[in-house]
């Protein structure tokens, strides 16, 4: 079941399933009780939103082994967690805004995200899923010379605009094979499959509840495979006119364009 976020012709925000063309409106929680209304609206006539207002937002660094060694890190030995702000999230085809005040090293990480549908604390790893509502595409955008130069990554990764989230949240995939792939100006970047990460979807989830509750609409972000634009020779970094889109077959296509930021 494919669960969308939209905003109608008339202004109006709701929720439905993706049935092909169609939008079929559902009432109540999307994150507990829920219910079709019977209403069926062309999918063409309204504008997706990030499909999920998160709670929180905790990511993960070089879950990839490749991504790891072409930054020259060792593999984490355990779960490296950081945190974006829930103000950076932006909808499918809204514009990542490259910030004036850190122009030159803007980077993308096409991410599966994982997205909790109750609150989950002490989970096992054999019960971990049972707490996911459904999966969707992201992007964790990166200014990288802030993120060397702040001894942290939040600020680097909690610009405006740099968490788009979407089209929609997956309900039935398998988070342990999923293929993912990023293309800048549709050129591959990025392209490799979930079963390559590190600390799977399963750990990732207990791990976390072991020390905090997650609550329902936390978005976690799953780590990045190799290609980013850093590891590019020369670097490819991101600039106005560009597009990235992230692609994960069995969950859909997130694509942005990248604008800068005007003047003050």
């Amino acid at each position: 079941m494919k669960l969308a976020r939209f905003r109608a012709a008339d202004g109006v925000i709701g929720h439905g399933v993706v049935r092909e063309s169609e939008l079929c409106e559902i009432a109540g929680d999307v994150l507990g009780d829920r219910r079709e209304t019977g209403r069926r609206i062309p999918l063409r006539s309204v504008r997706l939103l990030a499909p999920i207002v998160p709670s929180n937002i905790l990511c993960f660094g070089k879950n990839y082994r490749a991504h790891a060694e072409e930054g020259g890190s060792d593999v984490p030995k355990a779960p490296l967690m950081f945190m974006k702000a829930t103000s950076c999230v932006i909808a499918p085809g809204e514009p990542i805004v490259i910030p004036r005040v850190a122009p030159a090293q803007v980077d993308y990480e096409a991410e599966l995200a994982v997205v909790i549908g109750k609150p989950a604390r002490h989970v096992s790893e054999a019960d971990a899923l049972d707490f996911v509502l459904g999966y969707t595409c992201a992007n964790d955008v990166s200014a990288r010379d802030c993120q060397a130069s702040d001894g942290q990554w939040s600020r680097a990764k909690s610009f405006d605009t740099f968490c788009p989230l979407g089209p929609w949240i997956e309900t039935d995939a398998d988070p342990a094979n999923l293929h993912v792939q990023g293309r800048l100006n549709d050129k591959v970047m990025q392209d490799a499959n979930t079963s390559l990460m590190i600390f799977s979807v399963r750990h990732l989830v207990s791990y976390l509840s072991r020390g905090m509750t997650l609550l329902p609409g936390t978005v976690l972000l799953t780590g990045t495979p190799a290609g980013c634009a850093f590891a590019q020779t020369p670097p490819a970094w991101l600039t106005p006119g560009d597009v990235y889109e992230v692609r994960i077959d069995g969950v859909g296509t997130l694509r942005n364009p990248l604008i800068q930021e005007a003047a003050s």
